[in-house]
């Protein structure tokens, strides 16, 4: 089942949005389609300074939402990952490896605004529409 998320999360062209919440419960959502499940518990992403980064260093928790549009609202596909930050680097060996890697991937300038490297376990999946299913049923 997680090699079929890896597959579904990773699938390009994609985007989703991803939901943060600060220590006083203020929440904020951000467009992204650069994060990257490396294995079958863990998302990597880059993210530059804002209130996501911000958010995340004041409390952990996050969720990704990923949606593909349907013919109606019943037959869209999605799902709703819930992520725990497990570390953030803003410097160091690691940091600057994976900013070279975003440099080959969509260029110097890109890389240029990347501030941080996240890593994240998922904790959680769930289908973008729950009627009670599992998951598997809803990609």
């Amino acid at each position: 089942m997680m090699t079929k998320l890896m597959e579904y999360f990773n699938k390009q062209p994609r985007i989703g949005t991803l939901s943060t919440a600060n220590r006083e419960g203020n929440v904020d959502a951000a467009v992204f389609g650069s994060p990257q499940m490396v294995d079958e518990t863990t998302v990597v992403m880059a993210l530059g300074r804002g209130r996501t980064l911000e958010y995340l260093q004041e409390n952990p928790h996050a969720v990704y939402l990923i949606m593909e549009p349907g013919e109606s609202i019943m037959d869209w596909k999605g799902l709703r990952v819930s992520l725990m930050m497990k570390s953030c680097e803003t410097s160091g060996e690691g940091f600057e490896t994976f900013k070279r890697q975003i440099a080959d991937i969509v260029g110097e300038e890109a890389a240029q605004m990347v501030d941080a490297a996240v890593t994240f376990e998922v904790t959680e999946v769930r289908p973008l529409i729950d009627m009670g299913q599992g998951w598997e049923t809803s990609i």
